[in-house]
């Protein structure tokens, strides 16, 4: 099987091709400032969605998505917040989450929306900044 950056790099291939094919169209991928990166930034009619991908080759050692944790979920805010103030985003914002598992026998995909929020990655509710 392939190594972690290449396993990584397949598993938001397979995130792009999910979402594009559920009616998202594809704004960035990988997109950076400074030390902060988005994997996916999508977009439906309504909204702007950040997509945070996790890929494993099982869920031996839990759930992909289990692995974004409150570090993770602060620094999608902080990254977040910089690129709707500098692109003029004038949408409501939305953070997924999708656990992709690839492995010699199968490719899984989970897509969970709404997967968190700035309560869950402050305690208190933040604002994305526009």
């Amino acid at each position: 099987m392939a190594n972690h950056n290449e396993l990584g790099k397949l598993g938001e291939q397979k995130a792009r091709h999910y979402l594009s094919t559920h009616g998202f169209a594809i704004r960035e991928s990988n997109w950076r400032h400074g030390h902060l990166e988005i994997d996916i930034i999508a977009e439906t009619p309504h909204e702007i969605v950040f997509v945070e991908v996790k890929t494993r080759q099982s869920a031996l050692y839990g759930e992909p998505e289990q692995a974004v944790d409150k570090e993770k979920m602060q620094a999608y805010l902080k990254a977040a917040n910089y690129y709707v103030r500098t692109s003029n985003i004038n949408k409501p914002v939305r953070f997924d989450t999708m656990g992709i598992i690839i492995n010699s026998h199968e490719c899984m995909v989970r897509h969970i929306p709404d997967a968190f929020n700035s309560l869950d990655a402050f305690g208190k509710y933040s604002k994305i900044l526009k």
